[in-house]
């Protein structure tokens, strides 16, 4: 088809490869897009630099949420769905792509997209290791130059016709899930779904910790997300004592306790989960502690008492007749 300019963005064209169907999505804030993509150089032998159909999984962007390569939501909205079309981008809107491709070549081989790296922007940790670990990238980062790429386009979905991910809710949002959340995990764990339940109390610790990081510390909107929080993360070590993982258990009521060190059911929920691994003396303080800080809770930590009692003197005779076993002399013919 006849190459065509895209009104009001200067350095970009347009081929339409193939006509798609119906109107022209309207994107908004929070607006799916669901496409294929490849990406080629400006030169004679058109080099490939990235093909998503070679990981198999098409490209996913939520509208407005800071995508790196802000030109593809542009791109993407001259497109109707079931379009192939190839653009030709100058590099005044390309600069971005290493870094952007780098993290999209981690995710495809597995790996962490932030590892290694600082706290800091994604400019930042450029400067700070001059490489992006791709040779064909660190060429793009130091020389800025024209790219085409070729769009297929699957769908738009508006932000109510799909499950969101929690980094793509906005605040109000996610302050909404968190209540549902709970209650969701409640009703698993009356069903015995454990892990299914720890999901849920997981998802929605995410949520409120990503909105704690815009608060300051220990002011009011931070404490108010972390009385909402820590319920949760208690709910979610129940679940994973009734799944046997102990050592997660005494990491998140350890962190849990570094912040409220008067917290009675975190030191319950630890004090279980060092019986469990045969820590004696970490258990028999940390339920002494509980006993302590909550009278109420004084009938349960006497019968804990008493069945690690039970527990280390039966564990005691076992050990005692292996090690027996080991040094007695062997029997002769």
């Amino acid at each position: 088809m006849e190459e065509t300019y895209l009104l009001n963005v200067e350095g970009v064209r347009k081929k339409i490869l193939h006509g798609g169907q119906g109107e022209l999505p309207k994107l908004q804030d929070g607006s799916k897009i669901t496409f294929h993509f490849q990406t080629l150089k400006d030169d004679f032998e058109r080099t490939v630099i990235d093909d998503s159909r070679e990981a198999g999984i098409p490209m996913e962007i939520i509208v407005g949420k800071m995508f790196k390569l802000e030109i593809w939501e542009t791109l993407l909205s001259s497109m109707r769905a079931g379009e192939v079309a190839e653009f030709w981008c100058d590099a005044i809107h390309t600069g971005m792509y290493a870094l952007v491709s780098r993290g999209m070549r981690r995710i495809a081989e597995g790996r962490d997209p932030l590892e290694g790296q600082k706290h800091r922007c994604g400019m930042g940790n450029m400067f700070d290791y001059h490489s992006t670990g791709y040779d064909d990238l660190d060429e793009l980062q130091r020389t800025p130059q024209p790219l085409i790429f070729i769009m297929e386009l699957f769908r738009v979905e508006e932000p109510s016709a799909y499950k969101r991910d929690t980094w793509a809710m906005s605040k109000e949002e996610k302050l909404a899930a968190v209540p549902m959340l709970h209650s969701e995990g409640n009703r698993l764990v009356l069903c015995k779904e454990f892990g299914q339940a720890a999901a849920k109390y997981q998802e929605a610790v995410i949520c409120l910790r990503n909105l704690q990081a815009k608060e300051k510390p220990w002011e009011d909107g931070w404490l108010k997300l972390e009385n909402l929080v820590t319920p949760l993360v208690l709910n979610y070590c129940q679940c994973q004592l009734e799944l046997g993982e102990y050592y997660e258990v005494l990491e998140h009521t350890t962190e849990l306790l570094q912040k409220h060190n008067e917290n009675a059911k975190a030191y319950f929920k630890r004090a279980k989960a060092h019986a469990a691994v045969w820590n004696e003396r970490e258990a028999r303080e940390d339920f002494l502690r509980v006993a302590h800080l909550d009278p109420s809770m004084a009938a349960a930590v006497k019968k804990e008492l008493k069945q690690l009692g039970e527990r280390m003197r039966k564990k005691h005779v076992e050990d005692r007749k292996r090690y027996q076993g080991l040094f007695q002399p062997p029997q002769g013919p």
